[in-house]
């Protein structure tokens, strides 16, 4: 049976009543972010993480990190190292879009959130990353679940490409006047 992560979010947010949890938000880029701020800003202490060394070339990467000042937010970015993801991603070169190499960049960059939020005291950790219609929010949130057992942290479920997420984030990167990349990040999705 599938389930419902943007309902189980809720939920959850629910649980915690008139508590504010810390909570660490990996961004993968400004407009993906802005509808997200949108559903959580009101139940959580929110720190924004970027840390996405899968970009390229680092340009991309500066590029993108500008875009959250648009948003009025300050974002922890805790490096950029491409070499790093290239050996992670060795030989997954050629794999298609949404395949595994993929799964290995996402596992990653998640895993490097729930680092951070366990060594700075954090009470919950989530991604932006469920907004893309490109991403798999069962691999995120599965992903999720098993870094949170790792580090004794809790993890949000979501799916924010749910109650018109993704079309929510064009929206406000046009008002705003945010730059939207035309490809995922590395150089292999630039590529397909």
């Amino acid at each position: 049976m599938k389930i419902n992560y943007n309902q189980l979010m809720h939920e959850e947010i629910s649980s915690f009543g008139e508590d504010k949890p810390r909570l660490l938000l990996h961004c993968c880029c400004a407009p993906c972010l802005s509808a997200v701020i949108e559903r959580l800003k009101d139940h959580f202490e929110i720190t924004y993480l970027y840390f996405n060394s899968n970009i390229y070339p680092y340009d991309e990467y500066a590029l993108r990190r500008e875009q959250f000042s648009k948003l009025g937010v300050e974002v922890v970015d805790i490096g950029y190292d491409h070499t790093e993801f290239l050996e992670l991603v060795s030989g997954r070169e050629s794999d298609a879009e949404g395949g595994e190499r993929c799964r290995i960049c996402i596992a990653y960059r998640m895993d490097r959130a729930f680092q951070y939020a366990s060594s700075h005291g954090f009470d919950i950790v989530t991604t932006t990353l469920s907004i893309s219609p490109h991403k798999d929010a069962e691999f995120i949130n599965l992903t999720g679940e098993r870094l949170a057992d790792k580090y004794n942290i809790r993890y949000l479920h979501a799916d924010f490409k749910k109650e018109n997420g993704f079309l929510r984030s064009t929206i406000l990167t046009k008002e705003k006047s945010m730059y939207r990349q035309t490809y995922c990040g590395c150089e292999f999705s630039e590529n397909h």
